[in-house]
């Protein structure tokens, strides 16, 4: 593999119906487990950040006139649902995960603790990390660079619906091209949709690269993880 430990970000639509993206399917969820569960097994150091769009966005929700902390702590919330949702279909796959929550909801999941979470590493448990930072303002994707800054992961895995950063969206451009190689300035400047600003600032101090792929191949976690050039590699050099 060519990487000990990893970091990967799902959106909450991952999980959903594949068609909506809405809600939670049981064969979506077992789909991303039994990628999750083959590189956890392969001895690889797996924690996961998860989305909750499928159930809420809190951003989208305050648009409509609920107070924007209330709202993105309804998404955090959303966000628990879909780890527990996870983590019992990597635990039924026959490894162990644990659940570590940036809210305190201590009846359903461990407190974020970083010393906790590497223990639980060290120990070969995939660790799912729920709530986001547990701050209103901040998105999935943040979290997403901060846990695996703090965790010292070697990469951030961001796992979308297409196969990696394109010049536009190529669902609606078919000029678009896809970008194999990024740095972390050329996003920021050129303004590519892969993750909100924060993130990417967050990954280029910290040298943390970001693969984006396409995680509806299945395999394409495993694939990934033993350096196949899939997607586009953002770091500091092209």
């Amino acid at each position: 593999m060519a990487y000990e430990r990893i970091l990967l970000k799902l959106s909450g639509e991952a999980l959903g119906n594949p068609e909506t993206g809405h809600g939670i399917e049981p064969d979506s969820v077992n789909v991303v487990a039994r990628q999750v569960v083959a590189v956890a097994k392969s001895g690889v150091k797996t924690a996961v950040v998860v989305g909750g769009g499928n159930i809420l966005r809190g951003a989208e929700f305050s648009q409509i006139g609920a107070n924007r902390a209330s709202a993105d702590t309804m998404g955090m919330l959303g966000t628990l649902i879909n780890a527990l949702a996870l983590a019992d279909a990597v635990e039924r796959l026959g490894a162990a995960a644990r659940v570590l929550s940036a809210l305190d909801v201590r009846t359903v999941a461990e407190p974020f603790v970083r010393r906790r979470a590497l223990a639980h590493l060290d120990n070969d448990h995939v660790v799912i990390l729920a709530a986001g930072t547990g701050n209103p303002f901040f998105t999935t994707d943040t979290a997403a660079a901060l846990r695996a800054t703090e965790l010292g992961c070697e990469v951030l895995l961001k796992a979308t619906k297409v196969d990696g950063v394109y010049t536009s969206d190529p669902k609606v451009d078919p000029s678009a091209e896809r970008l194999p190689k990024l740095t972390y300035m050329e996003v920021l400047q050129r303004g590519l949709a892969v993750m909100d600003g924060t993130a990417i600032a967050l990954c280029m101090e910290n040298r943390l690269p970001v693969v984006v792929f396409d995680l509806f191949q299945e395999g394409n976690i495993e694939r990934v993880v033993r350096g196949e050039d899939l997607g586009t590699t953002i770091r500091s050099e092209p």
